[in-house]
């Protein structure tokens, strides 16, 4: 099954600016001598410096995982300029011819099929109750470690609380980095993660401390330093927690469910865990890099339930791709399964996709909010449910774009202002696409500046770049 696409969902793929940028000056006809197409897939050669022509072809269907990207150039990135120049030429749905792809392209399209479609070899039975038992024994074995690395995260906590936050800028990042270590051999990377995000509390907050934060970093140190004392406490008292707080709590720490388990609890109604059917609407795509590890965040909105969810995807090395079939600006029929926790989930809780047919795209100016005191109303309502909440979806339906101060915020009806994260670069781009009139807008919300992700305004769909 293939998707209709758009320029603006092409370059929504594209890994960074640079790539969009190069990507739009390839894509020229007079560049590309041959240019095809199939029920499933394009594919095209682009002339280059060199005597041979980059060979490039892109797999759409979207049941195989796609679109895939392969190209002859070489490029470690995914997709690269030529994939990103083919695509846009195929939004124009002129001078591809149809037929079959030639032999270059047909082998790699084959193989995926074949890959997809492969039945695993058949194993030898394993006995169910040994296997329970095993794995009993790991899940105890890692629940007595998790134990001990918490004991030692609580005794560090108290440490820095007794020795006062005044001397913590100038720790050297070993200082968080062996706390973090200690953690990871605990086997409890939730909490890892969020100690070595503590290192740059003190220099990034510190250099913001000017209008959008009173308290500068320590109160932000203090906050975070808390979340996680708060984390410790509640998983040594997990069993006088509700089960919805109890799975919250563990996936905090780092314990992880896998797909296969999700979709059968599912299957038998297990109560902590939603499956939700509607049209979901892709609104915006955020893409980190740490340690080679990228995490991929699509962020998705009901149109009947009203519900945010968010898919969440890794992708290991510079040449493993990311899930790039949901591209911002897209719509499909579905079912969602979310992951068990704490707050009202279906709103902005992490899902997978269980079930999925495209549809034609399709813009509310509806969505969301009207007011922003109705947006942080429902922010802290999630806030109460998850203490450890890190980002939230914040969808505003009227709001105008304003710049003052060297900063770029949103004012509603009321006169209520939001300001924007420094690192959002389209605010001029923006301000010149809504005319100065009202915009419908959807980001991430941290408690103190909105990253949008996307906009749209008079049924005109933009994805942003994060």
């Amino acid at each position: 099954m293939s998707v209709t696409w758009t320029a603006e969902q092409v370059l929504a793929l594209s890994p960074d600016a640079g790539s969009a940028k190069r990507g739009r000056s390839l894509a020229h006809t007079a560049k590309w001598p041959l240019l095809g197409k199939s029920t499933r897939a394009i594919w095209g050669e682009c002339q280059g410096s060199g005597k041979k022509p980059y060979r490039t072809v892109i797999d759409l269907d979207v049941d195989l995982g796609g679109p895939a990207f392969r190209c002859s150039c070489p490029s470690r990135k995914f997709p690269c300029k030529h994939a990103i120049a083919l695509f846009l030429l195929y939004t124009e749905q002129t001078s591809f011819i149809e037929g079959n792809p030639p032999d270059w392209s047909a082998q790699w399209l084959e193989k995926r099929k074949q890959t997809a479609t492969q039945t695993p070899s058949a194993k030898p039975t394993a006995d169910p109750v040994e296997q329970a038992a095993q794995a009993q024994k790991r899940l105890t074995k890692r629940e007595a470690k998790v134990a001990a690395g918490l004991e030692d995260l609580d005794q560090w906590l108290q440490d820095i609380i007794r020795r006062g936050l005044a001397d913590l800028p100038s720790q050297p990042y070993s200082f968080w980095d062996q706390a973090a270590a200690r953690l990871v051999d605990a086997q409890a990377p939730g909490l890892a993660r969020r100690v070595k995000e503590l290192a740059g509390i003190p220099h990034a907050a510190s250099a913001a401390t000017s209008s959008n934060r009173k308290d500068g970093w320590p109160g932000k140190m203090l906050k975070a330093l808390g979340q996680l004392h708060l984390l410790v406490q509640s998983y040594q008292n997990l069993s006088q927690l509700s089960p919805a707080m109890q799975a919250e709590v563990r996936s905090q720490i780092g314990f992880t469910q896998t797909k296969d388990n999700l979709h059968q609890r599912a299957e038998q109604s297990d109560p902590l865990v939603l499956s939700l059917s509607d049209t979901w609407q892709i609104l915006g795509k955020v893409i980190t890099e740490e340690d080679a590890l990228k995490t991929q965040r699509v962020w998705l909105w009901g149109l009947q339930s009203r519900k945010a969810a968010m898919v969440l995807s890794f992708a290991h090395g510079r040449r493993q791709p990311l899930d790039a079939s949901l591209a911002p600006g897209a719509c499909f029929n579905g079912r969602l399964i979310f992951y068990p926790g704490t707050g009202q989930q279906g709103t902005g809780h992490r899902a997978l996709v269980a079930e999925r047919t495209t549809v034609p795209e399709v813009y509310r100016d509806s969505i969301g909010e009207a007011l922003i005191e109705e947006a942080i109303a429902h922010y802290a309502r999630s806030l109460s449910q998850n203490p450890w909440l890190t980002r939230a979806p914040m969808a505003l339906s009227q709001v105008l774009l304003r710049y003052g101060n060297s900063s770029w915020w949103i004012q509603d009806s009321t006169n209520k202002v939001l300001p924007l994260s420094p690192t959002f670069s389209q605010g001029w781009e923006l301000l010149a696409m809504s005319g100065g009139r009202e915009l419908a807008v959807f980001g991430e919300w941290d408690g103190e500046v909105l990253l949008p992700l996307s906009v749209w305004s008079e049924k005109k769909f933009m994805a942003l770049e994060a």
